[in-house]
């Protein structure tokens, strides 16, 4: 097999890559499609992720090829074209930044849908939090490294300063807001950027209470990403993210998105209003300065 009917999701990924590539090497789309020996229209065709034709892994190598990508970039292009038969990938710790699942679906994204059991989810970390969890997580990796890594994390979240900024709706277990990360006064940092957070128009946090039991999410953290277009069917998107100990799954068959998605509705059910969660907040980080 040469080519793939790779679902939305990975369209879009390898589009940006691709597009990413060409920008950093300053080509047209001409110039790239004379160095690969395609057409323009095939270079467009491949930058345009809404096209519903059949992936061919020749294409995207001889394409990222093109741009002067590195094995490695050229390689991760090539295994997502691979990956998308089933619907679901897991994405790999060893690519570049700019081609991270997780960021680029942010970066086409209009909403993000999160449910968090155990930490602040990465959109919401203060810098000094970040770095206690990584601290904590990446105990066999350098000071260099998890500087890196605190330092991706807080870039990622100018997804919400941008115009239009991204719709972030969080519901947290409220064990998430009890467990301190770092120390007592991280934590009431944390917790005081998060109420700040919360009262932004483009950012909805609930808290699921120790007294709602059981729920629907049982016990796993997720995020759903999309773009919604009535007029455009075409330029929307859904994917789920898993998280995992350095990767992550992904998951963009409808089925396995609509799932998701009535489980974050019910979530929302039984969490806090918005009045009452930055109640909670405010009283959590009270007990922590007192």
């Amino acid at each position: 097999m040469t080519a793939t009917q790779t679902g939305p999701a990975g369209r879009m990924q390898i589009a940006r890559g691709l597009v990413s590539l060409r920008e950093r090497c300053g080509l047209t789309q001409t110039q790239v499609a004379e160095r690969a020996g395609v057409s323009t229209t095939t270079v467009s065709r491949y930058e345009a992720w809404q096209d519903r034709a059949r992936i061919r892994w020749a294409t995207v190598r001889a394409l990222a090829d093109a741009c002067g990508a590195t094995a490695q970039e050229r390689e991760a292009l090539v295994s997502i074209a691979k990956s998308q038969v089933d619907g679901w990938w897991v994405g790999s710790g060893a690519v570049p930044e700019w081609l991270d699942p997780l960021v680029s679906f942010e970066h086409a994204a209009a909403y993000e849908h999160v449910f968090a059991n155990s930490v602040i989810p990465g959109l919401l970390q203060t810098e000094e939090y970040a770095l206690a969890i990584h601290q904590a997580r990446e105990v066999r990796s350098s000071n260099e490294q998890i500087e890196r890594m605190v330092e991706a994390r807080v870039k990622r979240q100018d997804i919400l300063r941008r115009d239009p900024a991204l719709h972030l709706w969080v519901v947290l277990d409220e064990a998430v807001l009890r467990r301190t990360v770092g120390d007592s006064e991280i934590m009431a940092r944390q917790l005081k950027h998060l109420h700040e957070a919360a009262q932004r128009p483009n950012i909805d946090i609930q808290v699921l209470p120790f007294r709602a039991g059981a729920h629907a999410a049982g016990a796993g953290h997720f995020v759903i990403l999309g773009r919604d277009d009535g007029l455009a069917p075409l330029n929307s998107m859904a994917v789920v993210y898993i998280e995992m100990r350095r990767r992550g799954l992904y998951l963009d068959d409808p089925e396995d998105v609509g799932a998701y998605k009535l489980t974050f509705d019910y979530l929302r059910s039984q969490a806090t209003d918005p009045a009452a969660t930055l109640q909670l907040i405010a009283s959590t980080r009270q007990e922590l300065s007192s």
